[in-house]
């Protein structure tokens, strides 16, 4: 075997062989195949030896703390506007004629005040029947007591047989009866007469009237609503995820259709959620205007709570077909994509209604460059202002 390279001499590049090799070939034309094959080997020689490519090391990304926070914003909810207290009016009579009707629509009223009249000459009639049947009754009474009188101061006599005496006492205690029986009945004539007259039983203003005269009245029959000291209220329908912030006593505007806002507050928090709507409900009390109609429409604004809830910079959420989602990074700062159901917004940071706790770890932007899976090198940007 021959060395074909001396000993003191230069060693060239691999790379530089094989060209001068192939361009001695004659298998392709030297002037084709020398250009491609000198490219090949200049990256041959700048190539690293051995170690990892820059394209391999872990990828620096922002991340960002799931934190508890209080966010300003208030909870907007639409609803109708309903009376606080709402009373119907009707009669316990059936039969009489409407007379007259004192009350519209709309009208305030006091308490025993006349709203409609009943015709009640009929019920005159009976009541004259009656006082005369409680004058024989109290004439009949009057006799047998006497005649009981008599029988005691002759008892023991033998004057009258003793089968006598006690016939008298029992006559006497069968006109008492008979009287009282008599009175009952003057007396239930009476309390119909009154009812003749229908009443306001609170005060308030009239909702609705649905009473005329020539009108045939019937227990059952509503003649008036009347909303109890006029009080009217919104009836507002809270989502779900809504209701837990909202508090007897806080405060509410509610703005009417005709664009006037009235300062309210809560009164009542409903105590469950529709399971068709998964909507819950509130009460928002207002003052007492003109302008406040039941079963019109109004929206609410509910003041900020003071509870804290758990939130994250919303630079950190992607939306797609599937809803709101995350890029978590856990452990050995891995990366993975979770999906949340968010809620409110306010200053740069979004509500996490449903997701992971607070404390967890999440991309922040960039998250198009990174998969599910992929290895980072996390860099904290919790002091950045949220986006």
């Amino acid at each position: 075997m021959f060395d074909h390279h001396p000993r003191d001499a230069p060693v060239r590049p691999a790379g530089a062989e094989l060209a001068q090799d192939l361009t001695m070939t004659g298998t392709w034309p030297a002037r084709l195949l020398a250009p491609a094959v000198l490219a090949a080997a200049l990256l041959a020689a700048c190539s690293p030896s051995g170690g990892e490519s820059p394209a391999e090391a872990p990828r620096s990304v922002k991340v960002v703390t799931i934190a508890m926070r209080t966010l300003d914003t208030g909870l907007i909810a639409t609803g109708r506007l309903v009376a606080r207290e709402e009373v119907a009016v009707s009669t316990q009579l059936a039969g009489y004629q409407v007379a007259s009707v004192a009350a519209d629509q709309g009208a305030a009223v006091l308490e025993g005040e006349v709203l409609a009249q009943l015709d009640g000459t009929l019920l005159d009639a009976d009541i004259a029947q009656r006082q005369a049947a409680v004058q024989q009754a109290e004439a009949a009474f009057e006799k047998a007591s006497q005649d009981a009188e008599r029988g005691e101061r002759l008892k023991g006599t033998g004057a009258l047989p003793q089968e006598s005496i006690e016939a008298r006492r029992l006559a006497a205690r069968t006109a008492e009866a008979a009287l009282a029986q008599a009175k009952a009945a003057l007396d239930a004539l009476t309390i119909r007469r009154d009812l003749l007259t229908i009443r306001a039983p609170v005060a308030g203003r009239v909702l609705s009237r649905s009473v005329r005269p020539g009108d045939i009245s019937a227990p059952g029959n509503v003649m008036f609503r009347i909303a109890a000291g006029g009080e009217v209220e919104l009836d507002a329908e809270i989502p779900e995820r809504g209701i837990g912030l909202l508090s007897v006593g806080q405060a509410a505007e509610v703005e009417l259709q005709s664009g006037a806002r009235i300062a309210g507050s809560v009164r009542l928090v409903g105590a469950e959620i529709d399971r068709d709507t998964r909507l819950g409900r509130a009460r928002v009390i207002l003052p007492v205007r003109d302008d406040l109609r039941p079963g019109g429409f109004a929206t609410a604004v509910f003041a900020p709570s003071d509870a804290a809830v758990a939130t994250v910079n919303e630079g950190a959420v992607r939306y797609s077909a599937d809803g709101a989602s995350i890029m978590l990074v856990g452990e050995g700062d891995r990366v993975a994509t979770v999906h949340i159901k968010v809620g409110r917004r306010s200053g740069g940071y979004i509500e996490i209604l449903e997701g992971p706790a607070p404390g967890a770890r999440v991309l922040l932007g960039a998250q198009g460059f990174v998969l599910d899976g992929d290895q980072v090198t996390p860099v904290n940007a919790d002091a950045e202002s949220p986006r």
